[in-house]
């Protein structure tokens, strides 16, 4: 199989302002035709696997993605006989969808294919047609891959097992949190949401006292921001201190607030092995933010 040129990398400034996006490694690039169950036909992307994730761009030059496809559970990737000279076509098969991906050439689909299998299986497949420099690539990947994992299982437990730990300043024995409760810090928070997406964007955690809560939600509108809100505990009532205060009866009805105000854009960050919460692209409404904690 001969060499193809790889397609040019976006430009210096507009990888900068992807970074600001996503905090997932760029592992592989190109262009994509792809149709998803919405589409009537395939839409032309250029796109990037960064961790697990397909980000969909217009061109090259964008700095935001319109639209993703997280693959962390791929079910399987199977190839389709393309009746097109010089195309490759497959299907990625998840648990709700089913999407085709069309390259531009075999050469590409066999490196989408591979770069996908890696990331998906941690492992690199044995029946993909590359040239040595590229297995390596597949390799050097794979150990990334492995190492962003770890990094975030220990993230993950670290503020689970904080969270196991006394919280007799912010929760009475007898009410149980919500799921989305974390012990940890506003930085903590912030890279939990940045670093995993797919498990929600709304945490709870302790106030910069121990008289109160904080939510802190990560919001996709023109781009990804950061928010942060107060729950100040009053009485047995719970105040979010927005430019109108909103008394609610207890955290669980904060977190229902949270979300229908936000006609369910926003959903509790839950960390499980066998559920991911995904965001349904209904229209935000922005709330509107008295003080940042």
């Amino acid at each position: 199989m001969m060499a193809k040129k790889p397609p040019k990398p976006a430009p210096r400034r507009i990888f900068q302002e992807r970074l600001k996006i996503t905090a997932l490694p760029l592992y592989f690039e190109g262009f994509l035709l792809v149709k998803r169950s919405e589409y009537q036909e395939y839409k032309h992307y250029w796109t990037e696997l960064r961790g697990t994730t397909l980000f969909f761009y217009s061109d090259k030059k964008s700095p935001s993605y319109v639209d993703k496809l997280d693959l962390i559970d791929l079910t399987c990737l199977m190839g389709q006989n393309s009746t097109e000279k010089n195309c490759a076509k497959f299907t990625l098969v998840l648990p709700k969808e089913e999407v085709q991906l069309k390259t531009e050439n075999t050469e590409s689909g066999e490196e989408w294919r591979g770069f996908i299998l890696t990331v998906t299986e941690l492992s690199v497949p044995l029946h993909v047609s590359l040239l040595p420099g590229q297995v390596i690539r597949l390799h050097e990947v794979l150990e990334r891959e492995k190492k962003r994992r770890i990094e975030t299982e220990r993230t993950l437990s670290s503020a689970m097992e904080k969270e196991k730990e006394s919280t007799e300043d912010y929760a009475d024995v007898l009410s149980p949190m919500p799921a989305c409760f974390y012990t940890v810090s506003r930085k903590e928070a912030t890279e939990m949401l940045e670093k995993n997406p797919s498990l929600g964007n709304m945490i709870l955690r302790p106030g910069s006292d121990s008289k109160s809560y904080s939510i802190t939600i990560r919001q996709e509108t023109d781009m990804p921001r950061i928010k942060h809100y107060k729950v100040m505990s009053v009485g047995k009532n719970y105040t979010i201190e927005l430019e109108t205060p909103v008394t609610l009866p207890n955290l669980f009805s904060v977190i229902d607030y949270f979300m229908k105000e936000t006609r369910g854009n926003l959903q509790p960050f839950i960390y499980s092995t066998d559920v991911t919460l995904e965001t349904k692209g209904f229209p935000v409404t922005p709330l509107k933010l008295k003080k940042n904690v």
